[in-house]
């Protein structure tokens, strides 16, 4: 019989009446079971994590910063245990998925840190009139109370820590509703949390089915805070559903790589295809379109063509540059991509290859904008060219996504980087880089349907914390 997690629940691992198998993207293998909730179940966890919260709030910021060290000095120790789970569950390579924890290791650590350095102010009137000189604020941050933690599969553990952490060190409650492949990581996260001491009620996780709780566990009148990671399709309902309460979206993009003809060809065509293929391109921040001037396209194509006929493809346990996709929904949907751009004459650069939910990389030359591959963000490997005219060119097909999260720009005319830069309508420009998350101390954001807030451990705490203003007169 294969192992049964629970739920972290008001201090307690509890099962529920129903249970979820959960399977191996790469090899079929059943890995555990996972509870199905109810809402009954739901309205239990908030119900004690609220119960948790006062207590918790009163804690110093020193006093709820030992609690994350705790968990990020366990996370260091066990991120090979967890990351060979994390491997299995996700399809991600070996030597990613232990660096996966060992970051969230890291971001724990900073936001623990950083919380210590959390700072009011206190203002003095203003000139409006005489009466105003002699009034004194004093301006708090204070924690929102409930936050939801939603996390995707792609980095169940990391983006559920870089949610998780800074909501708590400011005070708040987190109830962490993982996916539900990438449930197990999620659990084991949990686990680390309860051997830091963390208090009952303080923190606990949430699975089930979205046809059961999804709705339900975001309108829910307990929540004070929904922090969500996944497509653009969920975060917009989300948003719907918040109503008047905060939330964070980090959803899609079509990150394109802008590669003018002065560029350093070989610096581009590594980022490019590390950007594009890094865990099979199932990253928001993926590179998914290289606009290229067309003075040095076919330079640049073959180059990168080169570097993707060396990526290794097999399963996660060998560290392969390409894995299976989550699941088949996800291949299929790459493959309609695919097909829409063969059809309509964009040029294979390399074969064009499927074995069950396996893609190989496949480079796309000569993409136009009638392609669904244009647009549409494939989150699997394949990368398409888009052939420019003019840098004019190449910002308006950027520009022209629903999408908007990052951009990078390959160039030696570093004043045109940044004139390229100020117009580009995303969250953050890399120069000669590839889009990437990180570092986690910048901020992290999207446009358009890419996003709402703003990231970083700094700035996610500031998200979560409302201020609070206390006036009184002096004589």
């Amino acid at each position: 019989m294969s192992k049964q997690y629970k739920n972290l629940v008001n201090g307690e691992w509890r099962l529920s009446d129903n249970d979820i198998k959960i399977y191996a993207p790469a090899t079929g293998e059943e890995l555990g079971t996972i509870p199905a909730m109810s809402q009954e179940d739901v309205d239990y966890v908030y119900e004690s994590a609220r119960a948790a919260q006062p207590a918790w709030r009163a804690l110093s910021y020193v006093e709820r910063a030992s609690y994350l060290h705790k968990v990020a000095d366990i996370l260091e120790r066990d991120a090979e245990k967890i990351g060979k789970v994390l491997s299995k569950e996700i399809a991600k390579g070996y030597k990613a998925a232990v660096s996966e924890v060992t970051r969230t290791a890291a971001i724990i650590r900073y936001a623990a840190e950083e919380g210590v350095r959390l700072q009011g102010e206190v203002l003095e009137g203003g000139s409006f009139d005489a009466a105003s000189k002699k009034k004194i604020a004093i301006v708090r941050r204070e924690p929102l109370g409930l936050v939801l933690a939603i996390s995707p599969f792609n980095y169940p553990v990391n983006l559920a820590g870089s949610k998780i952490a800074p909501a708590l060190i400011a005070g708040n409650v987190v109830a962490l509703k993982p996916p539900t492949q990438g449930s197990i990581s999620g659990l084991l996260l949990a686990e680390v949390f309860v051997e830091a001491g963390i208090p009952a009620g303080v923190f606990s996780t949430i699975t089930g089915r979205g046809s059961v709780i999804g709705d339900y566990i975001v309108e829910h009148e307990a929540v004070n805070f929904i922090n969500f990671t996944g497509s653009t399709k969920v975060g917009e309902r989300i948003g719907k559903m918040a109503g008047m309460r905060p939330i964070m979206l980090e959803l899609g993009g079509k990150d394109s790589a802008i590669v003018l003809k002065d560029a350093d060809l070989e610096v581009a065509a590594k980022n490019i295809v590390d950007g594009a293929f890094g865990y099979s391109g199932q990253r928001c921040t993926a590179v998914k379109r290289v606009l290229v001037q067309e003075e040095v396209a076919d330079e640049l194509v073959e180059i990168i063509r080169e570097k993707v006929l060396k990526l290794t493809i097999g399963n996660p346990e060998d560290n392969a540059d390409i894995t299976p996709l989550i699941d088949t929904g996800a291949a299929d949907f790459v493959e309609g991509l695919v097909n829409d751009a063969v059809e309509k004459g964009a040029e294979a650069k390399t074969d064009i290859v499927r074995e069950g939910n396996l893609i190989c990389p496949i480079l796309f030359d000569k993409v136009t904008s009638d392609m669904k591959l244009a647009w549409e963000e494939p989150f699997g490997p394949v990368l398409p060219i888009i052939r420019v005219k003019s840098v004019e060119e190449a910002i308006e097909i950027s520009n022209k996504s629903q999408y908007g999260l990052q951009a990078s720009i390959f160039t030696n005319d570093f004043p045109l980087a940044f004139s390229i830069a100020e117009q580009l309508e995303v969250g953050t420009v890399h120069i000669n880089n590839k889009t990437q998350r990180g570092t986690d101390n910048f901020p992290f954001l999207g446009a358009k349907k890419s996003g709402a807030g703003t990231q970083g451990v700094k700035y996610s705490i500031e998200a979560m914390t409302t201020i609070k203003s206390v006036v009184f007169d002096i004589k």
